[in-house]
């Protein structure tokens, strides 16, 4: 029986909380939503600036990296052709 007691004793607070959040709801939420608006425009514009600047900074980054591999490419195409030039301008001791 006790069990049944304290279960009750429970139960019956929490009920009448649940059925005052339910009455109050439809007069807080709009308020509280409205209220909340502006702050959440806020938020995601900063949001959308950060991931502008990031795209940004991230496409120079890429456009810094194409540079150094074209300079690594040419600079290793040339000194491949050194080797080859420098092997059929040999002049002969005679």
């Amino acid at each position: 029986m006790a069990f049944w007691e304290n279960g009750i004793k429970g139960t019956i607070p929490t009920l009448l909380i649940g059925v005052g959040v339910a009455l109050a709801a439809p007069i807080v939420l709009p308020a509280a939503a409205a209220g909340l608006r502006p702050l959440t425009k806020t938020l995601i514009k900063g949001g959308l600036y950060v991931a502008d600047s990031v795209k940004e900074l991230m496409s120079e980054a890429g456009e810094q990296l194409s540079d150094l591999v074209a300079e690594a490419r040419a600079e290793q195409a040339a000194e491949a052709a050194a080797p080859a030039a420098a092997a059929t301008t040999e002049v002969k001791p005679g």
